[in-house]
């Protein structure tokens, strides 16, 4: 069930788009997709799409950050990959048909626009360049599936809460956003508690802050140093498979991020719950 709360009841505006994937298309086709395009806020905790059931739209993020999330049957979520301004949400849809394999939700607020699936299909169809582009996008969220199940199996909470902190930075491209650490213990699949413990711990090596629901990074480069090397591995997989969408984004490595990583003072990781 796609929420409520989300309205569509104006074009996107003619200028470049926020979302990098559409940016990236030439520029016929862009204004030919552009037609099939409403403009929509995300709101925080949106759920785009539900598990198990139908596919209404396909998204493209302006900017924020969305999960895509396993629900159990206890009522527990672990993130499988996020998209930002990078993407678009519902990529499934081109592959396993007009039924969500997981859940999509909004985790940091932005404008964005969508379109019907029927449009998204039709468009996929032409096998044009959004045809090449959706689909080496889809490969690329596949690695990072697969790659987060490996890493939530066997790396421990700080060097995976190291890892999603990384990833959010690059697609909000801002040192500070909005994130709790209820959220941060429903991506990692941790206890709040552990994850209080593993922030404090990246805190008091000087690597973040956080208070008042706002992480600020401090020190991307300690970041990168106390990740798994998860992070590289994804990263890779998309500059490999959809350069022009990471080319697009701020270059890697900011000015607070330039800070000697040895310097940061990490301690060995904490046990993975």
């Amino acid at each position: 069930m796609e929420s409520r709360r989300l309205s569509a009841t104006r074009p996107p505006p003619e200028t470049t788009p926020a979302n990098r994937l559409l940016a990236a298309l030439p520029a016929a086709d862009r204004q030919r997709i552009s037609s099939h395009l409403r403009g929509v806020v995300l709101e925080f905790h949106d759920i785009l799409h539900q598990k198990g059931e139908p596919i209404g739209h396909v998204y493209f993020p302006g900017g924020g950050v969305c999960s895509l999330v396993t629900p159990l049957a206890d009522g527990r979520t672990v993130e499988m990959a996020m998209v930002g301004c990078e993407g678009l949400v519902g990529a499934s849809a081109a592959l396993n048909g007009d039924i969500a394999q997981e859940t999509s939700m909004v985790q940091v607020a932005s404008d964005g626009s969508r379109m019907t699936i029927g449009a998204f299909r039709a468009e996929m169809n032409r096998r044009g360049p959004f045809y090449d582009l959706v689909t080496r996008y889809g490969q690329a969220t596949l690695a990072f599936i697969m790659q987060s199940v490996a890493c939530n199996a066997l790396h421990p909470v700080e060097q995976r809460l190291s890892r999603w902190l990384l990833m959010a930075h690059d697609r909000l491209n801002t040192d500070q956003f909005p994130l709790t650490q209820e959220l941060l213990s429903t991506m990692l699949g941790s206890t709040r508690p552990t994850v209080t413990i593993v922030a404090g711990t990246l805190r008091r090596a000087g690597l973040i802050e956080y208070r008042h629901g706002r992480m600020t990074v401090l020190n991307r480069a300690g970041l990168e140093a106390c990740s798994c090397e998860c992070y590289r591995s994804v990263d890779d997989a998309f500059r490999t498979l959809v350069p022009e969408l990471v080319e697009a984004a701020a270059p890697y490595g900011r000015a607070n991020g330039a800070k000697e990583a040895g310097s940061a003072g990490i301690p060995g990781p904490h046990p993975s719950m």
